[in-house]
């Protein structure tokens, strides 16, 4: 059984998410979709609901499950038996810091390979914090994320 690991934090999950994620579901046996806490960063949407969004959001996928974790990705895959990361890749600036993090998580965990699918034409512009943004002041993102994400993010305001 192929197994891999999409880590992410999906604060909040795009259109972006979904479409790598739903194309990694016909690659791979089973998905998980991992989504990372950072006690770091302030989030824009609380870790549960995250979870929650994103789960109902995949729910369809039936060979995608969904996680939280804190600590190193390829820890959480290998509790998992996961040897696949999935990335996406939108543009030259993702190149850089994807294959350098997939380096790094090569040299910590040598059995788990990184994998990378570029993102769809319609989705290259779409970003997590650009969304953020957008939405904090105001803008329309109907367009960029999930219809149940969207009405979230507008109860919210």
């Amino acid at each position: 059984m192929s197994i891999a690991v999409y880590p992410g934090s999906f604060d909040p999950i795009t259109l972006g998410h979904l479409d790598l994620v739903s194309r990694a579901s016909r690659i791979f046996d089973q998905v998980i979709m991992a989504i990372v806490n950072n006690p770091n960063k302030t989030p824009f949407i609380p870790l549960a609901d995250r979870r929650q969004l994103v789960s109902d959001v995949v729910a369809p996928l039936e060979n995608v499950t969904v996680v939280t974790f804190e600590g190193l990705t390829v820890s959480l895959a290998q509790k998992h038996e996961a040897h696949v990361l999935v990335r996406g890749l939108r543009a030259v600036s993702d190149f850089d810091y994807e294959v350098a993090m997939s380096q790094i998580n090569h040299k910590l965990a040598c059995n788990i390979e990184t994998v990378f699918l570029a993102a769809a034409l319609e989705y290259q512009f779409l970003s997590s914090s650009m969304i953020r943004e957008v939405a904090q002041l105001g803008g329309d993102i109907h367009d960029m994320v999930p219809p149940l994400v969207n009405t979230y993010i507008q109860t919210r305001r």
